[in-house]
């Protein structure tokens, strides 16, 4: 979702190719021999890996249209470091919150919306976390959206109550076509991740 949404702030006509990861194809693993995992950009042959990772080549390659990620070093960073704190806090949080149960369930509620309001705080009164341009941090957060529905559902939480700068600020996002174009419905979201949960209980 990142990937597609970089590439359409871009302007970027691309070919994009499914993939299904239970039976992985020998392009796949020809071109991510490491991880073998989704996404993967190929340009002008040669593939870059991990979507944070991606968006930040996509940005440095098409620099002049619409930049991601700010000019001054400090501010670079500053982006950098919220959207690493996305994968690492933010995500597998939020997995505990619609994947497990009792105990390890309450504690990544209680966790998740601390980060929520961490993050509410670094975004303050901002249109967007970089400022009044939608950009690299911004990028990085908005597919969580999509967990939304789940989180209510599976966590028994609001997070209009929880968290209300956060979901206008997704909502803002959202009004965007390439965020809005590239992200799945919250039910279908749903649905897909309450399968996933079956399958690893099933193991």
């Amino acid at each position: 979702m990142r990937v597609r949404i970089a590439l359409a702030e871009k302007g970027i006509d691309y070919e994009s190719r499914a993939e299904d990861l239970s039976n992985k194809s020998s392009l796949l693993l020809k071109m991510n021999p490491v991880h073998k995992q989704i996404p993967v950009l190929i340009h002008k042959g040669r593939p870059v890996c991990e979507s944070l990772i991606i968006v930040q080549y996509i940005d440095e390659v098409w620099r002049d249209r619409s930049p991601l990620l700010p000019s001054h070093p400090y501010d670079r960073a500053n982006a950098s470091f919220w959207a690493d704190f996305v994968d690492k806090k933010i995500y597998p949080t939020g997995k505990l919150v619609w994947g497990a149960t009792g105990e390890v369930q309450e504690a990544a509620k209680k966790g998740l919306i601390g980060c929520f309001q961490l993050l509410e705080g670094e975004l303050g009164d901002k249109p967007y976390f970089g400022g009044e341009k939608f950009g690299f941090t911004d990028v990085s957060l908005i597919p969580f959206y999509s967990w939304f529905y789940a989180l209510e559902t599976c966590g028994n939480l609001s997070s209009i109550t929880e968290c209300p700068k956060l979901v206008a600020w997704a909502k803002r996002c959202m009004e965007r076509e390439s965020v809005s174009k590239s992200l799945p419905d919250q039910c279908k979201m749903y649905c897909f991740l309450m399968e996933l949960k079956k399958k690893c209980e099933g193991k």
